[in-house]
């Protein structure tokens, strides 16, 4: 059951605030864009978050929690500008979630131990998600579907290049892997990792960075999060106003062609 909401609250909130512009559109900004389907585990590039959807989530669910994601993230960067400032970055970020219905509960972030001598985002990120996720096999590997697409594509890509422009900054990126799912009661839940990364080298390829284990420090923070649903519908209309402008240059739904069957 959802919790008591304040809409009007969280309205207000959502219509004054201020975001940052959207940046000049680049090559590859009007690239045909994937359609948001019913019944297809799909996933997407929201400026640093990759967010998954488990097939149970309708699309209008998956249209609203990119627009959610995309928001906190544009409202924490006009609050924090500084992206060295990765954990104030993100106390903004959990802030704004909250205003728009996200429970979000624990927000302490733990050092990721490397027990080998070798440091990989991608086992890291997968190792994070295998202790929120399990037992749900399908969960974890809908997620690893997601990251094996990411993998299997250029440097270049649009959806590359976007993720790096949003999530890294010299030896410092902060990203975000998400998982949407429709719980049991019909209500709606995220399995939301949110990851600070530095190191002594310059970052490339974020999410498949290497190094040895005394060169990177990977911090976490990860938790099941219930949506109140009342109000994500309720600011459905203002958070699309506020981002018509921001979508083209912060988001790219990945096809489903590139999931694995499996994956669902």
């Amino acid at each position: 059951m959802n919790k008591p909401i304040d809409i009007p609250r969280s309205r207000e909130f959502v219509r004054a605030a201020k975001l940052p512009p959207p940046p000049p559109v680049t090559r590859g900004s009007d690239t045909a864009d994937a359609a948001l389907e019913a019944g297809k585990a799909q996933a997407a590039v929201v400026g640093s978050d990759v967010v998954s959807f488990a097939t149970n989530v309708s699309p209008e669910w998956r249209q609203d929690l990119i627009n959610c994601s995309l928001f906190a993230q544009l409202w924490a960067k006009a609050e924090v500008a500084d992206p060295t400032r990765i954990f104030d970055w993100y106390e903004s970020y959990f802030g704004a979630l909250q205003q728009l219905g996200w429970m979000v509960q624990d927000q302490g972030f733990a050092v990721y131990v490397e027990t080998s001598q070798n440091f990989s985002a991608h086992k890291a990120i997968l190792k994070v998600a295998e202790s929120l996720l399990l037992p749900a096999a399908g969960s974890l590997a809908l997620v690893q579907s997601t990251l094996d697409a990411l993998a299997s594509m250029d440097a270049n890509s649009p959806f590359i290049t976007l993720f790096s422009r949003e999530s890294q900054q010299a030896s410092a990126a902060r990203f975000q892997i998400s998982l949407a799912e429709q719980s049991a009661d019909g209500g709606l839940t995220v399995a939301l990792m949110a990851f600070g990364l530095e190191a002594k080298t310059t970052l490339t390829q974020v999410l498949f960075f290497k190094s040895l284990a005394s060169q990177a420090t990977l911090r976490h923070c990860s938790g099941k999060v219930s949506i109140n649903t009342d109000l994500l519908e309720a600011l459905r209309n203002d958070l699309g106003d506020q981002l018509k402008d921001h979508a083209r240059s912060f988001v790219r739904k990945l096809p489903s062609k590139l999931l694995k069957p499996s994956a669902t």
